[in-house]
């Protein structure tokens, strides 16, 4: 199973990340431990969203989707709630 998911940053709420994985458990681990570059600041995370995919193709095709400005619009408007400022 492969995984799509998007964490929140718990001080910075307006703060996302979008990411793909095989082991969600051990992902957020690793973001929470500083090991992640993109989110080495923001700590700690929290899942806001996953989905489950039968092939890492797919899952990588949809979080490539969920990084364009379509996929944004998306997500804002059917996954997950993102204040802007």
């Amino acid at each position: 199973m492969h995984f799509v998911y998007i964490i929140r940053s718990e001080h910075q709420p307006d703060r996302i990340y979008k990411g793909a994985t095989q082991d969600l458990t051990s992902r957020l681990a690793k973001h929470n431990a500083g090991e992640v570059a993109h989110t080495k600041n923001g700590r700690p995370w929290e899942y806001a969203f996953y989905a489950a995919f039968e092939t890492k193709r797919q899952a990588y095709e949809f979080e490539r989707y969920l990084k364009t400005a379509s996929g944004i619009a998306f997500l804002r408007k059917r996954l997950i709630t993102v204040n802007t400022r």
